[in-house]
């Protein structure tokens, strides 16, 4: 099963920008209600499409440089990079159908 692993502002651009695989950032926070309905739901996307995606998580409050440079505005926001450019945001808690159907054309 694929952890979600952690990232920072220091280790954004080699785990994200650097991705041979596309990557879905959650950009979250601890006092974040939304954040922590759709965990779960990513936990299980990301077991679902390993070796096709890569699921990190970046604490918005911890690494508010990361927060800044992508305009990041709500939490959830799920930002999806391919070759080291979003191609993909998507803002709010969804369903699990919804987020598949929003990053099928990706994988």
């Amino acid at each position: 099963m694929a952890a979600i692993q952690d990232v920072t502002d220091a280790n954004f651009d080699e785990v994200v920008l650097k991705s041979d695989l596309p990557v879905l950032v959650d950009f979250w926070a601890d006092w974040c209600g939304p954040c922590k309905m759709i965990a779960p739901v990513l936990e299980q996307i990301a077991a679902e499409q390993e070796g096709k995606l890569t699921i990190v998580k970046l604490n918005a409050d911890q690494n508010p440089d990361t927060v800044r440079r992508y305009g990041v505005m709500g939490l959830p926001t799920l930002n999806l990079y391919k070759n080291g450019e979003v191609v993909k945001q998507l803002v709010g808690a969804k369903p699990k159908r919804v987020l598949e159907k929003e990053l099928e054309e990706f994988l």
